[in-house]
């Protein structure tokens, strides 16, 4: 397949690639065309390193043994409840997972909540150089064209034990960005919920306060981009945010990586 005339369908698989949601078929032929297409590797390259830095700001746990044993039967290998208590059983257990397909497919479905998250908001990108017109727009004057969507950002934040809490969008067409909590959150009658930019050099900057039972519709200030902001985050904060501009006074209770989409 040649992908020069249609990059747009390359970069879409090569998202769907490595969320792990390209699946059967489809996927054995993507594995087939990256092993011989400098194109392929590429865009499934950017795509890699646009999702890794999400697993930077996940905190390490260790499951206990009863996840590995769980996680063996998920995947139907064999293994003594002796030898994963221990610490050369933990080690000879993983060996034996190595070259076990199966288990790292079964793995990839842990996932799938963050692949569905992201692929939702690709599918809300316009094919590029396609501008939606309203009808209303089509019947009165033919020749005008709406503004197109230009989801350029996003971030997933995640609570201390990995939980994704949020989805965070960005849009440089409109210089807007929403946060949308997945779940509502309980915030102290006195407390506010505040979401910060925290560049890679210099002070945290304040965004605004997020509604905590909700979504809410913020200005996406200019310089916040994911070359200058490594990170979003939200802290907890006394009603109405924080008394000191350059920093949260409260706790931060969520945090995720500021991706280019």
């Amino acid at each position: 397949m040649n992908f020069a005339d249609n990059e747009r369908l390359l970069d879409k698989l090569a998202a769907e690639y490595v969320l792990g949601t390209l699946k059967g078929g489809a996927r054995r032929r993507y594995d087939a065309l990256l092993a011989r297409d400098p194109m392929v590797r590429r865009a499934t390259a950017e795509w890699q390193d646009r999702l890794q830095p999400m697993a930077q700001f996940t905190p390490a746990v260790t499951p206990p043994d009863s996840v590995w044993r769980g996680v063996a039967r998920q995947v139907g290998i064999q293994v003594s409840t002796a030898g994963a208590s221990t610490t050369a059983g933990k080690r000879s257990f993983w060996l034996g997972l190595r070259d076990d397909l199966s288990f790292w497919r079964g793995l990839g479905m842990v996932s799938t909540a963050l692949a569905t998250i992201l692929v939702a908001v690709l599918a809300t990108r316009p094919p590029a150089g396609l501008v939606p017109v309203p009808a209303t727009t089509v019947a009165s004057t033919p020749a005008a064209a709406a503004p197109a969507a230009s989801l350029s950002y996003v971030a997933m934040l995640a609570d201390d034990q990995a939980q994704p809490v949020a989805v965070i969008t960005g849009d440089i067409g409109t210089h807007k960005m929403v946060v949308k909590l997945l779940a509502p959150q309980t915030v102290a009658a006195d407390r506010s919920l505040q979401l910060w930019a925290v560049p890679k050099t210099g002070s945290p900057r304040p965004l605004g306060l997020v509604d905590a039972s909700g979504s809410v519709t913020l200005p996406l200030p200019e310089g916040v981009t994911p070359e200058a902001v490594s990170l979003l985050a939200i802290s907890v904060e006394p009603k109405g945010g924080s008394p000191n501009p350059n920093a949260p006074t409260g706790p931060i209770v969520y945090k995720g990586a500021w991706l280019q989409i």
